[in-house]
């Protein structure tokens, strides 16, 4: 198979990643994604929902939001087709991730992982991602 092209994501795909996320990724202990909040981050950093597709179907095969504040690189809705897993697609929109936060002046990147996600925690600590013990996340839903 042809390596995926590697791109931002546009107004136009978003429907096709909402609909790609209840396929590929981890929805529990989140309120539901919507297109609203997807134009928002678009409209935002246009370049930080990087998709990978496949270049002769144009079918969605991963995502990845590498967000950028200004102070600190975030990592969130990694996901890769579930019969595309193990194919280096992940390891790819992670290596864009974090050339995008380097190109940003970033210096430290961290992933939002749910701590059940035991695929998750396999692929992020072959990408050379740890748990830091010393931090917990706080929320508070809007």
């Amino acid at each position: 198979m042809p390596a995926p092209e590697l791109r931002p994501a546009t107004p136009a795909d978003l429907d096709a990643v909402l609909a790609f996320w209840h396929l590929a990724a981890e929805d529990a202990h989140r309120p539901a994604d919507s297109a609203r909040a997807l134009e928002a981050l678009l409209a935002r950093d246009p370049e930080a929902l990087i998709l990978a597709v496949d270049p002769a179907t144009a079918e969605l095969l991963g995502t990845v939001i590498a967000g950028w504040d200004g102070w600190r690189c975030h990592l969130y809705r990694l996901a890769v087709h579930p019969g595309r897993r193990r194919a280096g697609i992940g390891r790819l929109l992670v290596a864009a991730a974090e050339a995008r936060f380097r190109a940003l002046g970033g210096t430290r990147a961290d992933a939002m992982v749910l701590d059940e996600n035991d695929l998750a925690h396999h692929a992020w600590r072959s990408g050379g991602y740890a748990p830091q013990p010393e931090w917990s996340r706080w929320v508070k839903p809007l």
